[in-house]
């Protein structure tokens, strides 16, 4: 019994390592989102000196900009949250990576995850900035036509404005 024990725990133990599909796979979709992402940023460039050296000004001119960098933000943060996913995953199952260690040996704490929860706050804070940004797009392209729909735009913004306020109080505890 302890010798089959042993491989079965040996094999469950290494069965750990396809993890790797998810990290490998993570990456490989962070860098096309940061790819995209860029695309979208020189296409928004390259129609602004178009647009200037024709000496036109379309009707929304300012919304088509702004919209381009804002969705090339979005894409960015989704790319970060699959970095942070690669990453935390990494750590949790494979190993620690020693290159993101200091010469001391301290951790760099910007990626460093320790528990599938650290994991979880680190995505989540992300998720969160990618759907204000998402919501900020979203207004941009919004036409406003009374009063009423100006204040559920303040009242939008304010809820945005408190839900980030203690979405920065989570984790930070008083001594």
């Amino acid at each position: 019994m302890g010798f089959l024990e042993k491989l079965f725990e040996h094999g469950l133990w290494s069965s750990r390592f396809i993890i790797i599909l998810a990290v490998v796979f993570g990456l490989v979709g962070a860098v096309l989102l940061f790819a995209v992402a860029s695309f979208d940023v020189y296409n928004t460039a390259f129609y602004v000196i178009n647009t200037y050296t024709t000496y036109s000004h379309p009707e929304h001119f300012h919304e088509e900009v702004v919209g381009g960098i804002i969705g090339a933000v979005d894409l960015y943060l989704i790319g970060v949250i699959m970095i942070i996913f690669s990453f935390g995953l990494y750590e949790l199952f494979i190993s620690d990576i020693d290159p993101a260690k200091d010469e001391d040996g301290h951790e760099n704490q910007l990626l460093a995850v320790h528990s599938l929860d650290q994991l979880k706050d680190k995505i989540s804070k992300v998720i969160v900035m990618v759907l204000v940004v998402g919501f900020f797009q979203k207004v941009g392209h919004t036409q406003f036509t009374g009063a009423l729909e100006l204040l559920y735009l303040a009242l939008s913004i304010t809820a945005v404005a408190v839900g980030l306020y203690f979405l920065s109080k989570v984790g930070h505890h008083e001594h």
